[in-house]
C-alpha cells in the first residue's frame, strides 16, 4: 500500500493542545470491527462496552522528564538534549539540537551544574551517545528536578501539571512519550471496570520516538520501525492465556500494548509466557492478529504507522471512514485528544446524536 492512502485532511484546531478534565470526559467513538458502524459517547461509557471475563491490557511505562536544556561551558552555547534510551547505567542515546554543537568529546552542563555530560559518539540517524555524571545512585531524581516533559512538537501550550502526561497506573520509568490511550482512565473508572468483572493487567513497552517517526517511503512496506524495549510479566501472560481459553476478549489499551502482545503472539504463539526483549514490529493492513480482540486508541496523525496499525485491525475502509466522521464531528486528535474503541459486536448500542465536546 502507498503512504498517501492513509492521508486525511485535519483542521489545525482539532489538534488537542490541552487535556480534558476530568480525564474520562473525553469523547469516545465506538466502532464495530465487522460492520464499521460507529456511535458517539464519552470515555466513561467504555464500561458499558466491556464484558465480564474481558481482559484489559495496559502499558505501565512512565514518561521520564527527558528533555534537558544544557550549556557548553567552553562557549556558553545552548543545547537541547532529548533522552531516548538508556544504553548503560549512565550512557544514553539522545537526540541533540543543534547537532553540529555536539561532536564527540563535547562537554555539557545541565541545571546549573547538577548534572554534566560528555558526548561519546554519533550513532545511527545522527543521534548521540552521552555519558552523564551526577550526585547519587540514579539519574531519575535529577531528571525530576531539571528535566522537562517531552511533549510532541504539535503541542505548543505549556503543560501545567506534569502528571497529565502520565497514565494513573504508570510506574515503570523509561518512556520518551506517553502511551496516550491510557490517559483517559481515572482510578475511579478503573474500579468500575473491575467491579463489572473485567480484569486489568499490565505489560511494559518503553515508548521511543521511533514510534512517531514519519513514514517517508512511498511504499509503506519499506518503512523500518525503531526497536523498543518490552516486558511481559508471567502474571499477565497467565491472564491472557486464561482469557483466550475461556473465549473472552483480550483488549489492548493503546497501540503500544497492542504491539507488545502481537510481538509475543508472533514469536511464541499461544499460550504466552514471560519474556523481555526488543520489538520493531510494524503492523499494517494484511497483518493477521494473534492475540488482540479489541483496541482502545486515540486518533492518530495522517500517514503515521499508528493509523496503519488501526487500519490493520479495523479494516482500511472502516478506519478511514471513521476518521472522516471524527473530523466532521469535531473530535479532538493526537496525544491529548479523544479515543476510539474497536471490537466485534459493539454496534448494538447506537447513539446517533454525537456527544458534545467539553
Amino acid at each position: 500500500m502507498k503512504r498517501s492512502e492513509f492521508w486525511f485532511d485535519l483542521p489545525q484546531e482539532q489538534i488537542a493542545q490541552t487535556p480534558i478534565e476530568p480525564r474520562d470526559h473525553s469523547r469516545l467513538l465506538v466502532m464495530d470491527r465487522q460492520s464499521g458502524q460507529c456511535s458517539h459517547h464519552h470515555f466513561y461509557d467504555i464500561v458499558d462496552y466491556l464484558n465480564p471475563g474481558d481482559l484489559l491490557v495496559v502499558n505501565d511505562s512512565r514518561v521520564i522528564p527527558a528533555r534537558l536544556y544544557g550549556v557548553k561551558p567552553d562557549t556558553g552555547g545552548h543545547i537541547e538534549v532529548l533522552l531516548l534510551e538508556q544504553k548503560e547505567k549512565d550512557v544514553w542515546e539522545t537526540l541533540v539540537k543543534p547537532g553540529k554543537k555536539a561532536k564527540p568529546g563535547t562537554h555539557l552542563t545541565f541545571g546549573d551544574g547538577l548534572m554534566t555530560g560528555e558526548v561519546l559518539e554519533t550513532v545511527e540517524g545522527g543521534n548521540r551517545l552521552i555519558r552523564f555524571t551526577y550526585e547519587g545512585q540514579s539519574i531519575y531524581p535529577v531528571l525530576e528536578q531539571i528535566g522537562n516533559m517531552p511533549l510532541p512538537p504539535y503541542i505548543t501550550k505549556k503543560l501545567e501539571d506534569k502528571e497529565r502526561y502520565q497514565t494513573v497506573y504508570s510506574h515503570e520509568l523509561g518512556s520518551a512519550a506517553a502511551p496516550t490511550a491510557g490517559l483517559h482512565f481515572t482510578n475511579e473508572l478503573l474500579d468500575k471496570i473491575r467491579q463489572k468483572g473485567v480484569q486489568i493487567a499490565a505489560v511494559t513497552l518503553h515508548v521511543g520516538l521511533g514510534t512517531f517517526r514519519p513514514v517517508k517511503e512511498d511504499e509503506i512496506t519499506e518503512h523500518k520501525m525503531h526497536s523498543e524495549h518490552y516486558y511481559l510479566p508471567q502474571h499477565t501472560a497467565d491472564l491472557i492465556n486464561q482469557t483466550k481459553a475461556a473465549g473472552k476478549r483480550v483488549i489492548a489499551v493503546g497501540t503500544t500494548s497492542c504491539r507488545t502482545l502481537e510481538t509475543l503472539g508472533t514469536k511464541q504463539g499461544l499460550p504466552l509466557h514471560e519474556e523481555e526483549g526488543y520489538t520493531d514490529i510494524f503492523i499494517y493492513p494484511g497483518y493477521q492478529f494473534k492475540v488482540l480482540d479489541g483496541l482502545i486508541t486515540n486518533f492518530h496523525l495522517p500517514e503515521s504507522t499508528l493509523i496503519m496499525l488501526v487500519s490493520a485491525f479495523a479494516g482500511y475502509e472502516h478506519t478511514m471512514a471513521a476518521y472522516d466522521l471524527a473530523v466532521a464531528q469535531k473530535y479532538r486528535f493526537f496525544s491529548f485528544g479523544d479515543a476510539m474503541f474497536i471490537a466485534d459486536g459493539v454496534d448494538g448500542q447506537r447513539d446517533e446524536a454525537p456527544a458534545s465536546a467539553k
